[in-house]
């Protein structure tokens, strides 16, 4: 029942109801990316969505899906053969607002402050 609850009203855990009907009767399956997102566009409107795996985050739309999302190449650009070379970072979630976010004078969890107050 809570799962049935969760499809209908929360909208940033998973795809809603309405969504997966949507997807149901106007959606056509292009493909997955290495992630498990699915991605699938609707001829007669002109639109494509992607069911993300998991929790929904706009970051996790691997490379070769990015520009066919936006519209700027029509064809999907998946090259199996392409090689990873060894500066080539994994792709990690967008972690602004959590204590993993990056900082640049970010030492042992700590700031400093580059001014002081005049107050004491």
């Amino acid at each position: 029942m809570l799962t049935v609850f969760k499809q209908i009203f929360v909208w940033w855990n998973q795809q809603t109801l309405g969504t997966r009907i949507y997807t149901f009767l106007n959606g056509k399956f292009v493909g997955q990316d290495e992630f498990g997102n699915k991605y699938y566009q609707n001829t007669k409107k002109n639109k494509r969505w992607v069911i993300y795996k998991g929790e929904i985050d706009a970051s996790k739309i691997s490379n070769e899906w990015f520009s066919w999302i936006h519209f700027t190449k029509n064809k999907i650009e998946l090259n199996k053969n392409t090689t990873r070379y060894k500066w080539q970072k994994k792709h990690s979630p967008n972690m602004t607002g959590t204590s993993e976010a990056y900082h640049p004078n970010k030492k042992s969890n700590e700031i400093k402050k580059k001014y002081s107050t005049w107050k004491d």
